[in-house]
């Protein structure tokens, strides 16, 4: 595999600096990780795929029914009977007050936040001002519906009638403990107040790699969330790359168990009561973040790129949410690396920067810029149910695995949409008639507004991870067509979807019900939908009425191709004959 740097032969009129080459993997195009790196190869200077953010929930097993809360309470007491609401709460006051003191004897800052407030950027503000010191460093506490149990007891006897948690769950008090650990960095700990002591675990993998290229003594430059420049690449991609093995799911139980029970759990259990009622925590993987890094060697260049992009894909995609933060000033063209310079820079950038989100289900595509030369595409899942069995710790590697391979499969579908192509062969066999099976299908009239609709539809959905149904298909040709499409049920989808795949433009996943476009599929419907609405149209409907006057001086490059292609068109038209 040869380093993606070599690629670069035109682009960059600069003196070369040190970035992040070298950062590559496996793909069907040597030293490229994928189809759009392929397509802007000139222009970047590196790329390196990074875990993200990674949240991780902490429940006590016997905590989730009252038969076990009465067992763990009779481990703790002896008996069951101090078991009632009034000592549960007492155990929550507990916890708040031994918080409170041991923080004041200890001068960590405990500051009570509101609804409105950011909790991150409340620490950021203090990392920035207090040196980092390993351990606990500050506690924000706030309100988060959490389990809170309620014990019931019989009229007659005393005895316990029912032990349940409250329905709807009460607004409790969490304690946030920001910690600062040797191999993670920042570290959040998110605790409820009340037992079970449920809890949350916020950790970042960019913060993982950065640790460990600050103790082997590698310079490295990182803004935000993002590595913009190392000395080292392959130490980089190597401690990068610990986070998508098997080893990941040790290190992440390591943290876990460092931290939990010596500085959050003891508020509310003493390490003796803990031992005694045998108190241990199971982990499970709630979200995940998984990004991938181009890092252009231009960054008015990667401007350009990116907006371009957006503009090309909006349509096809049906990109509802494309956010514009608006800046005072341009982007730099380039930024040495200091010297001696291992900590991140945490400003916000007074540039534009433009995202755009796509959403399905609990499942989130995003692509943005960050700094001054990095374009990150990102996936990230908010509840790992979306992804099947993967909620065990232990698997936290598959949750790693199949966020790639969506972010992949996002990153060959942007190259497709962006580059669309249809070839003379495709596009004479459309009218044709086919087959499927035994089953024979119609040829494809593109001028009939079902099928395109049909087409714009199945672009749309053709972001999603796990293909599309007829349904989905149905409800978005409605969404599209409006009241038009009242008589557009789950039938004629079925009937549009096998005419796609007569031709070779989507196919079946399995056996099962659902589909997806293959890669040519998506060039062609996305070629002839362009060339129709964005070339076809426009120029004929202009071609006889050329338009006359002074050209604005604000025309776009759009504006002006349309203007030359009309002019050519109407010679072309008096050289054959077509009444202009």
């Amino acid at each position: 595999m040869r380093p993606f740097g070599q690629l670069l032969t035109t682009c960059n009129p600069c003196p070369r600096r040190s970035t992040l080459r070298g950062m590559t993997a496996p793909t069907d195009e040597p030293g490229l990780p994928d189809q759009f790196s392929a397509r802007y190869a000139e222009l970047i200077d590196g790329i390196y795929d990074c875990v993200d953010r990674i949240v991780l929930n902490a429940r006590f097993p016997l905590g989730r029914d009252g038969g076990g809360m009465r067992f763990w309470w009779r481990q703790l007491f002896g008996s069951d009977e101090t078991l009632d609401t009034h000592h549960l709460m007492r155990m929550a006051g507990r916890f708040s007050r031994r918080l409170r003191a041991y923080a004041e004897a200890h001068g960590i800052p405990v500051q009570d936040c509101t609804a409105n407030d950011e909790k991150w950027k409340i620490a950021q503000e203090h990392m920035s001002s207090h040196p980092a010191k390993t351990g606990v460093f500050m506690v924000l506490v706030s309100r988060a519906p959490a389990p809170v149990w309620e014990v019931k007891k019989a009229r007659q006897g005393g005895h316990i009638a029912t032990v349940a948690r409250k329905d709807p769950f009460p607004y409790v008090k969490h304690y946030s403990f920001h910690i600062w650990d040797p191999d993670w960095g920042h570290v959040v700990i998110k605790m409820s107040g009340h037992p079970p002591f449920g809890a949350q675990i916020i950790l970042n993998g960019h913060e993982y790699v950065a640790c460990q290229l600050k103790k082997k003594g590698i310079e490295f430059r990182k803004e935000g969330n993002c590595f913009v420049q190392v000395a080292d690449p392959t130490a980089l991609a190597t401690a990068a790359e610990t986070l998508r093995t098997a080893s990941a799911t040790g290190l992440l139980r390591q943290v876990c168990e460092r931290w939990i029970y010596t500085a959050c759990l003891c508020f509310g259990l003493s390490l003796d009561e803990q031992q005694r009622s045998g108190f241990r925590y199971e982990y499970t993987t709630y979200q995940g973040e998984y990004s991938r890094n181009y890092q252009f060697h231009c960054g008015r260049r990667m401007e350009r790129v990116v907006q371009a992009l957006i503009e090309r894909t909006r349509g096809p995609l049906r990109l509802d949410q494309v956010k514009t933060v608006f800046g005072c000033k341009k982007r730099p063209s380039r930024k040495t690396l200091d010297q001696d310079r291992y900590e991140s820079v945490v400003e916000t950038p007074e540039y534009g920067v433009t995202v755009f989100k796509i959403h399905y289900g609990k499942l989130t595509l995003k692509l943005y810029t960050k700094g001054e030369h990095v374009l990150r595409i990102e996936a990230t899942v908010h509840n790992t149910k979306q992804l099947g069995s993967v909620k065990r710790l232990d698997r936290f590697p598959r949750v790693v695995a199949k966020l790639k391979d969506i972010l992949t499969r996002f990153t060959q579908l942007l190259r497709c949409v962006d580059a669309s192509f249809i070839s003379s062969d495709l596009l004479e066999q459309l009218p044709q008639p086919a087959q499927v099976g035994q089953t024979k299908v119609g040829g494809m009239d593109v001028n009939r507004p079902r099928l395109r609709r049909t087409m714009e539809a199945t672009l749309a959905l053709a972001v999603s991870p796990k293909g599309f149904t007829t349904s989905e298909v149905t409800r978005k040709v409605r969404q599209l067509a409006g009241p038009n499409a009242e008589n557009y049920g789950p039938r004629q989808a079925a009937y549009d979807l096998k005419k796609l795949r007569a031709k070779g433009l989507a196919e079946r996943i399995g056996n099962s019900h659902r589909y997806t476009l293959t890669w040519v599929g998506i060039r062609a419907m996305t070629a002839l939908l362009v060339l129709r609405d964005k070339v076809l149209q426009p120029l004929l409907a202009n071609a006889c009425h050329r338009k006359c006057g002074v050209r604005r001086a604000d025309a776009t490059p759009l504006d002006q191709c349309y203007d030359r292609l009309q002019a050519g068109m109407q010679g072309l038209f008096q050289e054959i004959g077509i009444a202009v």
